[in-house]
């Protein structure tokens, strides 16, 4: 069937008309949409600029696990090397480390080397999470910062 031509012409127009329809219907469903992936699930406070008065304070006293991730892959918790490096035997060292001082709440420090793996520093994160800890800093080790 031939539409508003010759007879035996072939027809090689693309009709746009559904096209367009479906990229409309297609804005259409992305402006509805939109807003809603704005919103976001979780929500972290940034942390605050300390005031004068924390800054005069002394760095706090007594017990506490420092966990140092070298980039070899070599966790250490004060001291000790961790082996294997996964999250679950870490989060047994500091378990015990807490057992040992009989304080559940022990601040983590956490420095890791600027070559480190990700994944290593995110096991220790995930290990002190398990435990319960609730004060955790992330802090470079000094002997890689040049000048230091």
């Amino acid at each position: 069937m031939a539409m508003g031509g010759k007879a035996g012409e072939t027809f090689t127009e693309i009709n746009v008309t559904p096209l367009t329809d479906v990229f409309l219907v297609l804005l259409v469903i992305m402006i509805l949409v939109a807003p809603l992936v704005n919103q976001t699930v979780l929500k972290v406070d940034p942390p605050q600029a300390p005031s004068n008065q924390q800054q005069k304070q002394e760095p706090e006293k007594g017990p506490k696990l420092r966990v140092e991730v070298g980039a070899s892959g070599v966790v250490t918790l004060n001291g000790t090397p961790i082996n294997p490096p996964d999250s679950a035997t870490i989060q047994q060292a500091i378990m015990a480390e807490q057992t040992k001082t009989q304080v559940q709440d022990l601040p983590l420090e956490l420095q890791s080397e600027a070559d480190a793996q990700q994944k290593y520093v995110v096991a220790v994160m995930d290990a002190a999470a398990g435990a319960g800890i609730k004060r955790m800093r992330v802090l470079p080790l000094k002997n890689n910062l040049p000048g230091i």
